[in-house]
């Protein structure tokens, strides 16, 4: 997926505003606080809504003009509820297969893989109307494989669930990608989601690019070390005597509650730490690089949207 300069205009609001972006294969999250412009960049890719200026290409076709062929190619999960509550989920399913050209035997066989898969195959012939929220995210999933698209496109799949129910539709996402080769772009305004779930991580707030880039860098390991140490007769405060220790060697560190926080700038700061906590006779419990989380970079960049988008 690319997007060059896309912008969508409303009247009273700006929804996109010069989006240019490149989108490989494999999970990409779409991260952003509501409002941000997720849900109207997912339906300009679909072909579902024009944009005021720019272009968007979706597996190498324009979405301006080759809506529909995108959309053959491409699932969708919506954010908002839209299932018939008086039909089953085999019933809806078949219907969406259908709907995307499979013959009926096929849509028929592809419904019961893609219900065992998103776990609903034992319920598949119950009215939708009695499933769980759960349940239902699960249905809105199962639509989006059925006709086996290259590329599902998964608008806030998480939205009223559970802790427990997140992390399975989490693992769900991560599996369409290494089970089946299917790329996803999944949105969400809760960045831990994305940052276990996604290959590479796309930030967008008011519309605006703020950051496109692979997960991996984004909480890569960084120069600060997290020491804990045990308390003695002789110290007390392991952790105030370690840190006063290591000023006399030049060494800055930090209190964070029963931890000592330090950069480590090369090599030799590792071996002082072990020298002088063996000095002081203190039991070394841990010294491990610590890592960033996806939202304490984006806090470090005091940007107030990504701020907001970072909480739990």
């Amino acid at each position: 997926m690319r997007t060059d300069g896309l912008t969508k205009r409303y009247p009273k609001v700006t929804a996109l505003d010069r989006l240019s972006v490149d989108i490989g294969p494999g999970v990409t999250g779409l991260v952003g606080a509501n409002g941000a412009g997720k849900s109207t960049l997912i339906k300009i890719l679909l072909g579902l809504a024009p944009a005021s200026d720019g272009t968007a290409a979706v597996l190498g076709r324009n979405a301006a003009t080759e809506g529909r062929a995108i959309r053959e190619q491409v699932g969708y999960m919506p954010e908002h509820d839209c299932l018939p509550p008086d039909v089953s989920a085999t019933e809806f399913v078949v219907h969406m297969a259908r709907m995307s050209g499979l013959p009926r035997t096929a849509a028929r066989e592809r419904t019961a893989d893609t219900l065992r898969h998103v776990g609903l195959y034992e319920e598949r012939y119950r009215p939708i109307g009695g499933y769980s929220t759960g349940m239902r995210q699960r249905v809105k999933l199962a639509q989006a494989l059925v006709h086996d698209p290259r590329l599902v496109l998964l608008d806030e799949p998480t939205n009223g669930l559970d802790p427990s129910g997140r992390d399975e539709m989490l693992g769900l996402i991560r599996r369409i990608h290494t089970d089946f080769g299917i790329s996803v772009l999944v949105t969400s305004h809760l960045l831990g989601e994305l940052e276990r779930t996604s290959d590479h991580i796309v930030v967008i707030d008011g519309g605006k690019l703020l950051r496109s880039q692979a997960t991996a860098t984004f909480t890569q390991a960084t120069a600060s070390l997290t020491i804990e140490v045990t308390d003695t007769d002789d110290h007390p405060d392991g952790a105030a005597a370690l840190r006063t220790a290591l000023a006399a060697h030049g060494l800055d560190a930090t209190p964070a509650g029963h931890l000592v926080l330090l950069d480590a700038t090369d090599e030799a700061v590792y071996d002082t730490v072990r020298d002088t906590i063996a000095e002081l006779g203190l039991g070394l419990v841990r010294m491990q690089q610590r890592r960033h989380h996806i939202a304490e970079v984006f806090q470090d960049n005091d940007t107030p949207a990504e701020a907001e988008g970072a909480r739990p």
